[in-house]
């Protein structure tokens, strides 16, 4: 298990040692100066916030091997533009870089350093991954469909300050916009509202 990666090293990239089967929880955090990070085949498990505050990552691949994926893996990785998994992989796939989990249809991450300002979610997706959006500077405007039934804690923190979500009438996506004072808007109002 890899427990502890020094964020005070001064290396650009670094391989996980073949062998390594966890990568433990926060093990690369504030690793400021890792700009590429490779993760054998072999390693099975990658922790809660394993990668958090990685701020030069710019892509990942995540191999066939790793069949589980903690909570916010890739929070404040503000570079980050592309999550890489092979189409074959058991678990997890990617839709233009955005990496969720097949059998759950759960959004895991989307990478806080692409460019776009607006994101409109798969219809289908049932659940959105803790703290997947957050630290999403760019983006104003997320649209979730009604397929969304679960919202994870902290998914839209640090978004953007005139962030707003496009959600549903009557849809779980608009009870939870409501109930945490994100601003939202219905897909045919011509306005937006507070809660």
């Amino acid at each position: 298990m890899l427990v502890y990666y020094p964020a005070g090293l001064a290396a650009v990239a670094y391989t996980i040692p073949d062998g390594i089967l966890i990568i433990g929880d926060n093990a690369f955090y504030g690793c400021d100066n890792l700009a590429i990070i490779f993760i054998p085949d072999g390693v099975t498990s990658i922790g809660d916030g394993a990668f958090t505050g990685c701020s030069k990552l710019t892509r990942i691949i995540i191999p066939d091997s790793v069949t589980s994926i903690g909570a916010s893996p890739f929070c404040v990785c503000t570079q980050l533009q592309a999550i890489h998994v092979f189409p074959d992989h058991p678990v997890f796939t990617t839709i233009d870089g955005v990496l969720f989990k097949k059998a759950e249809k759960m959004l895991v991450c989307y990478p806080s350093g692409l460019p776009a300002t607006e994101y409109a979610i798969p219809d289908g997706t049932l659940s959105i991954g803790e703290s997947a959006f957050a630290g999403c500077n760019s983006l104003t405007s997320i649209t979730i469909p009604d397929s969304v039934t679960s919202i994870g804690e902290d998914a839209f923190s640090r978004c953007a300050r005139n962030f707003t979500l496009t959600v549903g009438r009557d849809s779980y996506a608009a009870e939870y916009a409501a109930a945490n004072g994100i601003s939202y808007t219905y897909p045919d109002a011509n306005d937006w509202m507070y809660s």
